[in-house]
Parts: structure tokens; C-alpha cells; sequence
């Protein structure tokens, strides 16, 4: 389990970017993270998997510290942006398996399971090219199966599905049941309120750095649809 508690972040400027920030993220769910540009969700990842510090507040994963014990917190995490930095002077297979030493996955694991994925999301026969002569939808294929090949406690995505054509969006909903199925837990942003509701299991709704709204689909928008919600407590002052 995943839980936030009190998180408060603020920037060199005084800019309050979260603020006292609560929740909770099951084993086996898939959750939700809407908010408008700048709302605090992209700041609010970025202290879920350790790459900004914050002032207040505590994070743990199985009751791991991300401050206190970093490393064993980051060994159960996969974090992916919605524009993957990758190597570029690798090759596609030479970067699956950089990460597969990196996190001790065995050769006869990482190979079953990068077939698989690669198959999948039809980049198999792209495997043996440079990275930088991938289109940025083959970027972000390959960044999502060096994730999933881990098969980490939490996956953690920021607008996971910019770039990705619909039937790669449709793969990426599917694998991420497989995984709830199996055990991880899914925390991701996005800004497309349809797929959050058709996807998640809890939605937690973030403005200006504070959320105002948290809970199962059904307690968050009860007979409303999640976009009338949404513009409803956006627009409110």
C-alpha cells in the first residue's frame, strides 16, 4: 500500500505546490489523478518516487520510507513520464536488458517477458534498431515494457497514454488489470476524465495543490458523469 500523508511541497519562490496532501493507494488498484495544468499532480508523482524532496508530510510504500530508506523504497517502483528520457545510443533490446541487470531480472525471465511485451505492442522486428530512430509512440512502447517487465509493487504514470495510438492505449488499459490482478498497484495521472472512468477503482481530484475530492468512482461522481464533477469543482472559487 501506498500512503501520502500530509505531503506539503513549496518551491524556491514560496509557490505552494501541494498542500497537505493525504491519500491512500490499495494493493490491486488502479487510482486516478485529475487535476487542470498546474494543479500539483506532476509535483505530487515527482515525491511519490523520490526525484523531488518536500518539506512536509511522509511517504511509504509497505511501510518504507521513500526519505528514509530510499533505495529499498525505489526497488519497488516504476515511474514513467509522459515523454521517457531514454538512451538513445542503445539499441532497443540493449536497453531492456541495461534495465533487467539493473533490477537482477534472470536471462531466462527478462527474455520471456520482453518477447512477450514486445510482441504485444508490436515492436519485436524494432528491437535491433537504435533508440534514436524510434518515433516518439515506439519511445514511449518500449519505456512502458522496460516497466512492466519488472513487474514492480507500483506502477506509476504521468499521462501515460499521450502518444500512444488507440489500440496501444487499449493494451496499456488491459496489462494494467493484468498487473492489478497480480498484485501491484497503478497510480496515474491524466486528462482524459473518459478512461479514468472506465479505468479506476479510486480517483482523488487535485486544484491548486490541495484535493478536493477523493474516494471510489462511485462516491466521487454519484449519478453525475466524472467531467461534470470535474468542471463543477475546478470551477468553484
Amino acid at each position: 500500500m501506498l500512503v501520502v500523508k500530509n505531503l506539503s511541497k513549496t518551491y524556491n519562490k514560496g509557490k505552494v505546490a501541494v498542500d497537505n496532501l493525504s491519500l491512500e493507494i490499495n494493493d490491486g488498484e488502479i487510482f486516478g489523478f485529475i487535476g487542470h495544468n498546474g494543479a500539483g499532480k506532476t509535483t505530487t508523482i515527482k515525491c511519490c518516487v523520490g526525484i523531488l524532496d518536500f518539506e512536509e508530510g511522509e511517504i511509504t510504500l509497505d511501510n518504507i520510507s521513500v526519505v528514509e530508506n530510499p533505495i529499498e523504497y525505489k526497488k519497488q517502483i516504476a515511474y514513467l513520464t509522459d515523454n521517457p528520457d531514454l538512451y538513445e545510443q542503445l539499441t532497443g533490446i540493449q536497453f531492456l536488458n541495461f534495465i533487467c541487470d539493473i533490477y537482477g531480472i534472470s536471462k531466462d525471465v527478462r527474455l520471456e517477458r520482453i518477447n512477450k511485451y514486445a510482441h504485444i505492442f508490436e515492436i519485436d522486428s524494432y528491437l535491433g534498431d537504435m533508440i534514436s530512430s524510434y518515433s516518439h509512440g515506439m519511445k514511449q512502447k518500449l519505456a512502458l515494457i522496460s516497466a512492466i517487465i519488472r513487474k514492480p509493487k507500483l506502477l506509476v504514470l504521468d499521462e501515460p497514454f499521450v502518444g500512444l495510438d488507440p489500440k496501444a492505449s487499449f493494451l496499456v488499459k488491459e496489462i494494467m488489470k493484468e498487473m492489478c490482478k497480480e498484485g501491484s498497484s497503478i497510480f496515474f495521472s491524466t486528462h482524459v476524465l473518459e478512461v479514468a472512468e472506465k479505468l479506476c477503482d479510486h480517483i482523488a481530484i487535485i486544484k491548486n495543490g490541495k484535493l478536493v475530492a477523493k474516494g471510489t468512482l462511485e462516491e466521487v461522481k454519484g449519478d453525475k458523469s466524472l467531467e461534470d464533477v470535474f468542471m463543477e469543482l475546478v470551477n468553484h472559487e
